[in-house]
């Protein structure tokens, strides 16, 4: 996992590829846990599933799923998170 800080937001980034489900939302979940609210999660993923997977537990938990775009065959996706539910 990588990390930049600008101002009081930090970025993170997280790869998850190779992982199937439901292991990249587990992931997802986990780094979560280890930020503040307003920081942003970069996550790539190669899980088809994970795109809907991801969406819906940013729903659940209060998340904002800001992007998502795939090229070949991964997927990304943009967080930013929210406060603790």
């Amino acid at each position: 996992m990588l990390c930049k800080k600008t101002n009081t937001i930090t970025t993170h980034q997280l790869d998850a590829r190779r992982l199937l489900c439901p292991l990249p939302v587990i992931k997802v979940q986990e780094q979560a846990k280890k930020l503040k609210a307003g920081d942003i999660l970069e996550i790539v993923c190669t899980d088809k599933g994970s795109l809907s997977d991801i969406s819906a537990w940013c729903r659940i938990h209060g998340h904002d799923l800001l992007s998502s775009s795939t090229q070949c065959r991964e997927i990304f996706m943009i967080i930013q998170i929210g406060n603790p539910s």
